[in-house]
């Protein structure tokens, strides 16, 4: 099997062109290839395959072999192989996802794509699509329809709402970006324990499908530090549907404007959500690590 490994801010995945390979087990690549110490070492798996729907589908596998809706640095990257290795010459292409399709805005230099823009869509609040239990839901119990629609303006949004980890509240604002994220807010990211409250949020009772989450400090009006725990991949250097996730939450919560600079691991994210057409866009570069070719999937 033929591949490239390439990132996006340090956020890293194995792509393989499947308009010429053919993946049989991809859950079981994807867990392989990720593998830092027997594999090629990775975040996951990015297969590029033909579309009826738009110009190309991204079919994405995190480092357990789980399915993923959508990858902010992944889809970056899919636009830059698609350009750079010729399978276009279009600086306009479509990707269909499992979060829906989207659309890519390439910058190229020197014949090669340094950066891309991304229409990541709407961003979707309401719990069910998510998905997120309301608070108190996880146990059987109503939702308190009634709080939250005086908080947050919506009887089904989480926003600023209350969630306990190992007896501790936090403070969560839930978004999808195609894939579910819950956005805390902190005063310390750079010393957070994230290993230690990443699993237990991705797994937490009031996440029927798992969530990503993203720890943020707000520097200032147009400008926001994250660090992130991505679902079925743990800390990443970068996160592209979560920045976005972020900005968004940071906006509801009247700490930004709408344009921001998100400061991650692996560098610099620019997000931006025009509320009037209610798009989120983000801005970024993707890069080639290497090429190369696995004989054999399996550590024996």
């Amino acid at each position: 099997m033929r591949f490239t490994k390439m990132h996006g801010l340090g956020n890293d995945y194995v792509y393989v062109d499947c308009f010429k390979e053919k993946i049989e087990d991809p859950p079981e690549t994807a867990r392989f290839v990720s593998d830092r110490h027997f594999g090629i070492g990775s975040d996951g798996l990015i297969m590029i395959n033909p579309s009826k729907a738009a110009d190309f589908e991204m079919e994405m596998y995190n480092a357990d072999g789980s399915r993923s809706e959508m990858c902010g640095n992944g889809i970056r990257c899919v636009g830059k192989y698609v350009y750079d290795y010729g399978l276009t010459d279009k600086t306009s292409i479509s990707v269909e996802t499992l979060g829906g399709i989207k659309r890519l805005e390439l910058t190229v230099e020197d014949g090669e794509v340094s950066c891309v823009k991304v229409d990541m869509g709407r961003p979707r609040l309401e719990a069910e699509d998510i998905p997120v239990l309301l608070d108190g839901a996880e146990k059987g119990e109503q939702a308190n329809v009634a709080v939250n629609a005086a908080e947050t303006g919506s009887s089904g949004r989480a926003i600023d709402s209350p969630i306990i980890v190992d007896g501790r509240e936090y403070r969560m604002t839930c978004v999808s970006m195609g894939n579910p994220h819950a956005v805390i807010y902190m005063d310390d990211v750079k010393g957070l324990d994230i290993e230690e409250i990443g699993p237990k949020l991705e797994n937490h009772a009031r996440f029927p499908q798992r969530v990503n989450a993203e720890f943020v400090r707000v520097i200032d009006r147009s400008t926001v530090e994250m660090r992130v725990w991505e679902r079925g991949s743990g800390e990443t250097l970068a996160c592209g549907t979560g920045a976005c996730a972020a900005v968004v939450a940071s906006i509801l919560n009247g700490l930004t404007e709408d344009k921001v600079t998100v400061r991650l691991l692996g560098g610099e994210l620019q997000i931006e959500w025009d509320r009037e057409a209610d798009r989120v866009y983000m801005t970024g570069p993707a890069a080639v690590v290497f090429d190369g070719e696995i004989k054999k999937i399996g550590k024996k």
